[in-house]
């Protein structure tokens, strides 16, 4: 069965209700997801973009610094597929040892491990494909480092 990008009317804002509805049974996960993004200071600006047809979730971590300045960094990308949403994390290349030193599973390491390097950027690439929670934990763990390496 091919894999079907969701979310594609540029008239048809992504709201709670429209992305369960398109998840399906993976609704659920995505749910306790989004909880696990807010306590982390993490939120979703859903964007049409016109070059692949689609919304995107461009999931931003906002701060303030010590001096009172308000910073926000992105996080991850998001999207809506047929039955699963997926999540693109970017890695600093120079983390991705220390990426692999973290309490993950073999099977997020092989995933680290296979990730291709973003064009001439200084980041790798890491896919997920969510259709339930049980990498949901590693996947935060995943996040947190991340924001930390890019701060």
């Amino acid at each position: 069965m091919e894999e079907r990008q969701l979310l594609r009317d540029p008239n048809l804002r992504p709201t709670d209700d429209i992305i369960a509805d398109a998840l399906g049974a993976a609704s659920g996960a995505y749910t306790k997801f989004a909880e696990m993004l807010r306590e982390r200071s993490i939120h979703a600006e859903w964007r049409y973009y016109n070059d692949g047809k689609a919304w995107l979730g461009k999931a931003l971590h906002k701060w303030t610094t010590s001096r009172g300045t308000p910073k926000e960094m992105t996080a991850f990308w998001l999207s809506v597929w047929d039955g699963f949403f997926k999540i693109s994390l970017f890695i600093p290349k120079k983390s991705a040892a220390d990426a692999l030193a973290l309490p993950l599973s073999d099977r997020v390491k092989d995933r680290i491990g296979a990730s291709k390097e973003t064009g001439k950027l200084s980041f790798f690439t890491v896919v997920f494909d969510l259709r339930s929670d049980e990498l949901l934990g590693e996947i935060c763990t995943l996040i947190d480092f991340s924001i930390r390496a890019k701060k």
